[in-house]
């Protein structure tokens, strides 16, 4: 499945003096993968581009960390 969120494991030192994170995560921005801008691509209107952040829908990522995802998933499950 595609996703804009990647995962890597780092090195984990024997002589780290705290807990280490095993699994850390970055976002990628939705604009790398796009190749070019096709003709036609559906657009925000402009008070929706402006809270947005961009004009395109396509284009458009909220850039949730880690425990905004945890609390979006749990309400859904609800």
């Amino acid at each position: 499945m595609f996703t804009t969120r990647k995962y890597w494991h780092p090195y984990v030192s024997p002589f780290d003096p705290c807990p280490p994170m095993t699994t850390k995560q970055y976002v990628t921005a939705p604009n790398l993968y796009i190749k070019f801008q096709p003709p036609g691509m559906q657009q925000f209107s402009p008070k929706e581009a402006l809270y947005a952040g961009t004009l395109w829908c396509a284009l458009y990522d909220p850039y949730y960390n880690a425990h905004e995802m945890q609390m979006r998933e749990a309400k859904t499950d609800e």
